[in-house]
């Protein structure tokens, strides 16, 4: 775990791990869609406007999705809101808020939305590969214990650690997984701020610290690496898109549009469809994630990311019915 990369000379700013993935994220999207897009049209200055709305877009809703789902981690500090280069972005929140805006821009400006749409949807996937793997960094998006070979094992003090060290009600955990000597509580400082909890690993004793160390017990267990499968999933989705866009391309020269996942928009559709899929079994294997029992869940006793993901599939079924029925010479 690696919250922190480097740290830049003279000016001592941190370099935070998620910040910079995402970052490498959007920059990798932003050249293939490029790239892609020079089927559509070969003016660079749309795919930048386009590429800059969805990454604002889709940044301000992550994180507000994150915030409200997590709020009582931020009532007490509203700084902390802004503070995303630290994790904490929700992958459906930023698909949700970055449609309508992309949908408004593509219309003000008379452009063949859903054949765009296609275009993004596998710019998205791949920059939530890099995405993942800065959660990975990060220490979020945590997995539930587990004895696997490539189990991992977060330092005292991330998140998966303060997770096992308390009992969880949100996901019917009535007793911790850890048992810690009192001592490793209390109350410190943070921010000017007093909490009480886990210390920080700078406020232990010397002999707390060797305790850590020699005491397998008080050691953060093993959990599934979610991120990594999360990243290795958004890679393969990444790759199935490509190959359905390109046969769709190839349809579009042939003639033979009618054939199915090759009416323009179907990609896109197609991404729901697999991504709400994939998610939903892996939120299974994730330890992090509150259980949902609101009035709009449709699966009780599972995440929000398990029932938006329903809804998301169902969407996307739709959106496939539609756009496959649509006649050839109204497709944009």
């Amino acid at each position: 775990m690696y919250p922190e990369l480097f740290e830049i000379p003279f000016i001592h700013r941190p370099i935070h791990s998620f910040g910079l993935m995402m970052v490498i994220g959007f920059l990798f999207a932003f050249f293939l869609v490029r790239r892609l897009s020079r089927s559509i049209t070969p003016n660079a200055e749309i795919i930048t406007n386009i590429a800059l709305c969805s990454l604002i877009a889709g940044v301000v809703g992550a994180r507000t999705f994150h915030v409200v789902h997590y709020w009582d981690r931020f009532h007490g500090n509203l700084l902390s809101v802004f503070a995303i280069w630290k994790g904490g972005l929700e992958f459906y929140g930023g698909v949700i808020s970055t449609i309508p805006v992309v949908v408004l821009y593509l219309w003000r400006h008379k452009l063949p939305m859903r054949r765009y749409f296609d275009i993004l949807a596998i710019g998205l996937v791949l920059g939530l590969v890099f995405g993942r793997i800065g959660c990975f960094l990060n220490g979020c998006c945590f997995g539930k214990p587990t004895n696997l070979p490539w189990a991992v094992r977060f330092p005292y003090g991330s998140y998966a650690y303060h997770s096992q060290i308390y009992a969880d009600p949100k996901r019917n955990r009535a007793e911790s997984y850890l048992k810690l000597p009192d001592g490793f509580f209390g109350y410190y400082n943070q921010g000017g701020k007093t909490f009480y909890g886990l210390k920080p690993y700078e406020d232990l004793t010397s002999q707390q610290k060797e305790m850590l160390k020699a005491n397998d017990q008080l050691r953060s267990l093993p959990v599934h690496p979610t991120q990594l499968y999360s990243s290795a999933n958004a890679a393969f989705l990444c790759l199935i898109l490509y190959l359905f866009w390109r046969r769709s391309q190839n349809a579009a020269e042939s003639k033979k549009i009618n054939a199915l996942f090759t009416k323009p928009g179907s990609i896109f559709a197609l991404a729901f469809i697999l991504y709400s899929i994939a998610r939903f079994f892996i939120e299974f294997l994730r330890d992090d994630n509150p259980f949902e029992d609101s009035w709009w869940a449709i699966y009780k006793d599972a995440t929000v990311s398990q029932n938006l993901g329903i809804y998301m599939a169902i969407i996307g079924l739709i959106l496939m019915i539609i756009f496959q029925r649509i006649e050839p010479h109204r497709s944009k």
